[in-house]
């Protein structure tokens, strides 16, 4: 047997997006790679996040398609019977195929799949379930969890990755957690035909979103009949025969069939024995500079484990540009965090790029505040009570776009092509010699001629 087997130039330890991403360009630049992976290949948003969570929230909006058709002369009587073993087996079926399509592309590129859980014996070497490999350089890009309440119960709730398995449609669910998770899910649940009560310690839904899409989206919700509970928060869950009771801190009990915890993400990192290899972490993330160099120079790290922007792109952005700068001779090769686009999935969706309101003007900025709250033409006939709002944030003084946030149909479809000229530096009056699409709710973004002019508060 080859001593050196079991030794590589590069070795990645978590095969999901940013992972394999890095890995199989490391390889087509002639690195010997390999990575481990102690779970289903492509990671969370393959297996327990993106890609399952929207196949969800499609079949979610039908239940609205099918009583907005009326409006546009089609007979769908009542409505009709949904079923979640179909919908779940389905999503199985496609999640099945993406996992053989990521381990074609690592099988072509010739990285070597190892599979176990990897922890480092010292910082040259680790042992994935009891075997030892060896690597000039390593890569970790194992991303993060769903957290879980430290309470009395807390073990009784469902976090993201259990739902996408539970045996049975429920028929009243109660999610913690006022984050895109728990709106989502809100949304998927409540689509699908069940009750929703949503649980928030604070006092307005998706924090980091703009103010004025966030006090939306919360009228639209309500609108639909999902229960929202503000400035309160589960205390304990206690299960009785078939039901959950869930208790909040205000006194209030509420009997389910599903409790949810969608209270933010960890890292993946307490598994890895990271000091056996000098690396540090602040708060659960690895520390890394520019390069993606932990404290220990020849282990990198990239993705959710870290503290840049907790997406999908943006780790295989990362992976990609390391493994150039590490076995491309392209040193220059950096990532782009600008103007990074973002959805939420719920009903609406949201689209949104560069900065909210409050970010503006703590910066500084006087600004020009542009904002359109309409009824989206397709309403018109179905009658549904849906509104659209749109803003932009736009620097008066060199009347850059600083920021485009949109809550309405279409609207993460919408966003992305306007992040490409944000990130060119688009003006205002870029936007306004810009022709508009009729008739499209994404027009809007091009004809709005009255703004607010605002200044920030003196410091």
């Amino acid at each position: 047997m080859d001593k050196n087997a079991n030794h590589y130039d590069y070795f990645v330890i978590g095969a999901g997006s940013g992972g394999v991403r890095s890995a199989r360009i490391a390889a087509q630049y002639g690195a010997k790679v390999g990575v481990a992976e102690n779970s289903k290949l492509g990671g969370t948003c393959v297996n327990l996040g993106c890609v399952p969570k929207k196949l969800l929230a499609y079949g979610a909006d039908y239940g609205a398609h099918f009583e907005d058709a009326k409006g546009y002369g089609w007979d769908v009587g009542t409505r009709p019977a949904f079923n979640w073993g179909a919908l779940i087996k389905n999503k199985n079926t496609e999640i099945d195929r993406l996992n053989g399509i990521y381990k074609n592309l690592l099988d072509n590129a010739g990285v070597d799949i190892v599979t176990g859980t990897a922890q480092f014996i010292d910082k040259n070497s680790i042992d994935v379930d009891g075997q030892v490999i060896t690597a000039d350089k390593f890569l970790i890009a194992v991303g993060g969890r769903p957290r879980r309440k430290n309470i009395e119960g807390g073990d009784l709730m469902a976090t993201s990755d259990d739902v996408f398995f539970w045996p049975s449609m429920p028929k009243h669910v109660v999610i913690e957690g006022g984050g895109y998770i728990g709106v989502e899910f809100a949304h998927i649940f409540h689509g699908l035909g069940a009750k929703v009560t949503l649980i928030h310690r604070g006092d307005l839904l998706l924090r980091g979103f703009d103010d004025t899409i966030r006090h939306a989206l919360v009228e639209e919700m309500v609108k639909q009949g999902i229960d929202i509970r503000f400035k309160c928060e589960v205390e304990k869950v206690e299960q009785s025969d078939d039901a959950y009771v869930v208790h909040l801190d205000n006194g209030d009990c509420i009997s389910c069939d599903l409790p949810m915890s969608a209270i933010g993400r960890i890292p993946n990192t307490e598994q890895l024995s990271l000091d056996n290899a000098g690396v540090e972490i602040e708060k659960g993330y690895i520390t890394v500079n520019e390069q993606y160099e932990t404290s220990t120079p020849h282990i990198f790290a990239i993705g959710d484990v870290t503290s840049t922007p907790q997406l999908t792109p943006v780790a295989i952005r990362e992976g990609h540009v390391l493994a150039d700068r590490l076995y491309g001779q392209k040193p220059k090769s950096s990532v782009n965090y600008n103007f990074i686009a973002t959805a939420v999935f719920s009903q609406p969706p949201i689209g949104a790029v560069g900065m909210t309101e409050h970010e503006v003007l703590d910066k500084g900025h006087e600004i020009m505040r542009y904002v359109s709250n309409f009824k989206p033409m397709k309403h018109t006939l179905t009658g549904r009570d849906e509104r659209s709002v749109m803003k932009l944030i736009v620097d008066f003084k060199t009347e850059r776009v600083l920021g485009l946030h949109m809550m309405g149909l279409d609207a993460p479809e919408i966003v992305q092509g306007f992040a490409v000229a944000m990130n060119m530096g688009a003006t205002k009056a870029d936007f306004d010699r810009t022709m508009a699409m009729h008739p499209t709710s994404a027009e809007e973004f091009v004809t709005m001629r009255s703004g607010e002019h605002i200044k920030p508060k003196a410091q």
